[in-house]
């Protein structure tokens, strides 16, 4: 049965939609960072920021459906069933996580943004960029040592997030005197930060993909 998968096609638009995918995450984390960057400045563009990265969401969101569905009637598949369900599920965290921070600056009100919110942004961004070339490369397996390097650089990357935010945090708490813009931008760190830790759980699942394939 092995020896009859192996001669079967595989279904290539998997890798499509996981390129699509990864390409509104890159979307989406860039109009997060330039969000952040002219938060206190550019009140005028807040919403239409916010209102974008909904729009990226949901277009990401159809195409997590459709893989979904593709996967449910796809016989062979190019990658192991459960991997292929987890990436693309782990990569929509992402961006749950990116219009999770947009819209909590709506829901708690929040009209400034500390340099340390926007350090995170900027590296939630590189997250994505990173992880959006190691998704391209998935698809070819003879690229296994880049794809592997870009892993490595997402892991550095969310370790160098958790560091920020530990460091944001403890001036938080020694500098704000607002309790309730202390929690607010505490709320803010952590969405921030936890779009990394997804970033890492797709790196992870990309590592694991490429060490059995290649």
């Amino acid at each position: 049965m092995q020896f009859l998968s192996r001669l079967m096609p595989r279904e290539p638009k998997f890798f499509e939609l996981f390129n699509q995918h990864a390409q509104l995450v890159v979307a989406g984390s860039a109009v997060l960072a330039e969000l952040l960057r002219g938060f206190n400045r550019e009140e005028h563009k807040r919403e239409e920021r916010i209102n974008q990265i909904l729009e990226i969401e949901n277009r990401a969101d159809s195409i997590t459906h459709e893989t979904v569905a593709l996967l449910h009637r796809t016989f062979v598949t190019p990658l192991d069933r459960e991997d292929i369900h987890r990436l693309i599920s782990r990569m929509d965290d992402v961006l749950d996580l990116i219009q999770d921070t947009a819209e909590s600056f709506q829901l708690y009100d929040i009209h400034n943004l500390t340099p340390e919110a926007c350090e995170l942004a900027d590296l939630v961004h590189t997250c994505c960029s990173r992880m959006q070339k190691a998704v391209a490369l998935l698809s070819d397996m003879s690229q296994s040592s880049q794809t592997l390097k870009l892993c490595n650089e997402i892991d550095h990357l969310e370790s160098e997030a958790d560091r920020l935010m530990r460091t944001a945090l403890s001036k938080l708490f020694r500098e704000e005197s607002d309790v309730r813009q202390l929690m607010k931008l505490e709320t803010v760190y952590q969405l921030l930060e936890s779009a990394t830790d997804r970033c890492e759980d797709v790196a992870n699942i990309i590592e694991g993909v490429v060490l059995e394939n290649a």
